[in-house]
């Protein structure tokens, strides 16, 4: 079975996007703009089989392909069509981050045949935008706090949306941030660094929507995102000076209150297993987690 995967380009945007809004998920994966900036470190490409969406990813030699976007009757069909390629190729079939409803649905349509195994450091936190907007409630004290402390140090603030016209400076604050954090010896950090330059680079071409924290006129923090589905807005992408202490809270909230508003929720991706990042999103008490898993056959683990 002849399936050509080719990496995303930019006019590429508009069939991505149309099958991802079409059949939407709050999954942080299911955008054009994730698709096409890390397909350069996955390998990755997509096809159009049976009038669905698949993305297939080759890291270190292992393949796997992304739950297709389309009607159940499509993607049943998709899913054979992939059974069918990997057979072809000899590897077993697997579907990586594949949520809970997405399992549900291939459950109905390949009664006990797939198996998932839920991975938690893929799991994406979505929160209520109006509780990030107004830090309100015990829960979120310290955050409140933060914010007023911020404010009350730093009186000459600004908040200001991503433009044509700011984008270089904010280009110029990630070089020297990538600079300060030692992006170029740590390959993780490095291949992110790489993510947030282009999105700058792009921003316009990408559609991301963008906000700017100054602090006596200098950009001190950004962060970036875009529309996932009718009520979800995810955040891909927040870079703030350590040394300025609160920068990171005031962004995150700044731009939740005049950007996100219009979306019940906010996703604001997964923490990879850092400890670290772990902490700190659960520190804003998430609505929810977005579960994401492998799925493998069954009928494949039994052969084995």
């Amino acid at each position: 079975m002849l399936i050509e995967f080719k990496r995303p380009q930019l006019e590429d945007k508009e069939v991505l996007s149309e099958y991802f809004w079409n059949y939407p998920s709050r999954s942080c994966d299911r955008t054009f703009v994730n698709g096409f900036l890390w397909s350069r470190f996955y390998n990755g490409g997509f096809a159009v089989i049976e009038d669905t969406l698949v993305f297939e990813d080759e890291l270190n030699g292992q393949y796997s392909y992304s739950y297709p976007a389309g009607t159940p009757e499509n993607i049943k069909k998709a899913i054979l069509c992939l059974e069918e390629l990997c057979r072809e190729k000899g590897i077993p079939l697997a579907l990586h981050a594949v949520t809970p409803d997405q399992f549900a649905q291939l459950e109905q349509l390949f009664p006990g045949k797939f198996q998932i195994e839920y991975n938690r450091d893929w799991a994406d936190y979505v929160y209520e935008s109006e509780k990030l907007a107004t830090l309100s409630g015990k829960k979120l004290h310290s955050k409140r706090n933060h914010v007023n402390r911020f404010m009350a140090t730093h009186d000459n603030w600004t908040y200001e949306k991503l433009t044509k016209e700011n984008v270089e400076e904010c280009f110029q604050m990630a070089l020297l941030w990538r600079k300060e954090n030692g992006c170029d010896d740590d390959e993780d950090k490095n291949e992110e660094m790489c993510v947030t330059l282009n999105s700058l680079r792009l921003f316009e071409e990408l559609g991301v929507v963008g906000g700017i924290l100054r602090v006596d006129g200098r950009i001190v923090a950004f962060t970036m995102g875009e529309p996932i589905c009718e009520d979800t807005f995810v955040v891909h992408i927040e870079k703030a000076f350590a040394d300025v202490d609160g920068a990171y809270t005031v962004i995150n909230q700044q731009f939740v209150q005049h950007e996100c508003l219009n979306y019940k929720y906010v996703n604001r991706e997964e923490d990879t297993g850092a400890e670290g990042l772990r902490k700190a999103k659960l520190s804003y008490k998430p609505a929810f987690l977005v579960e994401k898993g492998m799925v493998t056959c069954v009928e494949q683990e039994k052969e084995q």
